[in-house]
């Protein structure tokens, strides 16, 4: 049973429930407002300093204000229970998405976790570390956005009594080392945790698992982890470093910050999409000359072409070849160059600073052909099929939609190059007359074989009249089963 009210809050059904307390879907008797509820045990209202800790993280907690991150409105007590009210999602847990499908497309992972990067930085822009960041913490909306919950709720719930040993506040597979020792914690202790959070999402488990959180707390500060391409290996290599450095024992050794994590896993994307275009020049990108030596491919840097011109054979004879052929005036030049390089560096940088990282101009549609293209690419053709056949279902009649359409197209296309094989109208034949073979005597053997093809080409409008024939065939199967 839960409570009809608490505060000025209706409740209308529990959605949720932990160690710590129960959530629930309330509405507000005034504003008819909807929000999630948190009840907080009565028994966390002695401990020491409580209160004061409640109130005063609770303050901070209601100046975030960031799309990736869900909204604190109010808090309050009503007899001997403490509360908060915050933002109502309506999706479901990044825990509840992993155990349904075990792993996330790294595509898509980048894309959760790039979001989550960005409630990071407003939030230790602000000086709020999470201190317990993990998937039952973050929730995928409907609509594609990723929200951080229960921000700060360690620091504001932590009694002394929980910190004494060290590192309890939190959650054993996604602790930080620093946070296990029981030492001061910063915002790179976030990091590690976002680390923890992508492994799981792109290998299906957390970096250390065991049969205790102490034997788990140990292996967080002592132990190596195998890096995710061992157990995901197309997942790009560019990814696997991040996520190993976002990993280690050593805080200084993590990204600075999420702004950085946040460009570096956006930086992924656009390398991978490059060198599947063939623009981003690889190890084999090196010639080798008639006598075995290797050389480097022409066209480095302006500085190094400069050194080729002093060491050349040929005499000097412009009087621009003698400068250059003198050392004081490369090494003036290099100077120049590294000048201009640096004040070009810290110029983008601040102008990119100064953008808000969640910034974004596409549309909703675009968004769709965008995760579309991101299932292709993680492996699931039929899913992403299915949503450009939805997509283009709502907009095709639309002028203004148009260019997308052609989009659709073009991408459909490209997933049917993919995954269409020359021999698969073959291989489906194949299955049909095999499957008809079986029916009279073996007929359990057949139905399989049948439910196979559907399940496998139900998406494939190329392969309609092999999806019927064997929905035919199945049905007469189970029509005789029924006699």
């Amino acid at each position: 049973m839960h409570p009809n009210r608490i505060g000025p809050y209706l409740i209308e059904k529990r959605i949720g429930a932990g160690g710590m307390a129960n959530v629930y879907l309330a509405r507000h008797e005034q504003t008819n407002q909807i929000v999630a509820v948190k009840e907080l045990p009565a028994s966390l209202a002695r401990e020491e300093g409580f209160i004061h800790r409640f109130d005063r993280e609770i303050e901070a907690l209601q100046k975030l204000n960031c799309p990736n991150i869900v909204k604190l409105f109010d808090s309050g007590q009503d007899g001997e229970i403490y509360y908060y009210a915050m933002e109502y999602v309506d999706g479901e847990t990044l825990t509840t998405r992993l155990r349904r499908e075990r792993r996330i497309p790294w595509q898509e992972a980048i894309e959760i976790s790039r979001q989550i990067c960005v409630g990071l930085k407003h939030a230790h822009d602000a000086g709020v570390i999470h201190r317990d960041l993990k998937p039952s913490n973050l929730m995928l909306g409907k609509e594609g956005v990723v929200k951080i919950t229960d921000f700060g709720v360690a620091q504001v719930f932590a009694a002394d009594r929980l910190t004494a040993t060290g590192g309890i506040i939190g959650t054993a597979e996604f602790m930080s080392p620093e946070q296990v020792k029981g030492s001061r914690i910063d915002k790179r202790s976030d990091l590690y945790s976002l680390g923890a959070v992508l492994y799981t999402m792109l290998v299906g488990q957390p970096p250390f698992t065991g049969p205790t959180a102490s034997d788990i707390m140990h292996k967080q500060r002592f132990a190596r982890f195998d890096p995710p391409k061992n157990h995901v290996p197309e997942i790009p290599g560019w990814l696997n470093e991040i996520v190993c450095q976002l990993l280690e024992k050593e805080p200084d050794k993590r990204p600075p910050d999420a702004f950085v994590t946040s460009k570096r896993l956006q930086e992924v994307v656009k390398k991978v999409e490059l060198f599947e275009t063939g623009f981003v020049a690889s190890s084999s990108d090196i010639t080798t000359a008639e006598n075995g030596i290797v050389e480097e491919p022409l066209g480095g840097t302006f500085v190094r072409d400069l050194l080729r011109l002093q060491v050349s054979n040929r005499e000097p004879t412009t009087l621009v070849e003698r400068a250059f052929n003198n050392t004081w005036v490369l090494l003036s030049l290099l100077l120049l160059v590294t000048l201009g390089a640096g004040g070009l560096f810290w110029q983008t940088r601040r102008s990119t600073e100064t953008t808000d990282v969640n910034s974004t101009t596409i549309t909703e549609a675009e968004r769709i052909i965008q995760s579309a293209r991101w299932r292709w690419k993680g492996g699931d053709s039929q899913s992403a099929l299915k949503q450009l056949d939805a997509l283009q279902a709502l907009i095709q009649h639309e002028p203004h939609q148009q260019s997308l359409v052609h989009s659709i197209e073009r991408l459909r296309t490209a997933i049917g190059k993919q995954t269409r094989t020359p021999d698969q109208p073959t291989f489906v034949e194949q299955a049909l007359k095999r499957a008809s073979e079986l029916a009279p005597e073996q007929r359990a053997e057949a139905q399989k074989i049948y439910e196979g093809i559907i399940a496998l080409y139900g998406s494939d409008p190329r392969l309609d009249d092999y999806v019927a024939q064997a929905q035919a065939k199945l049905k007469e199967i189970q029509e005789r089963a029924a006699q």
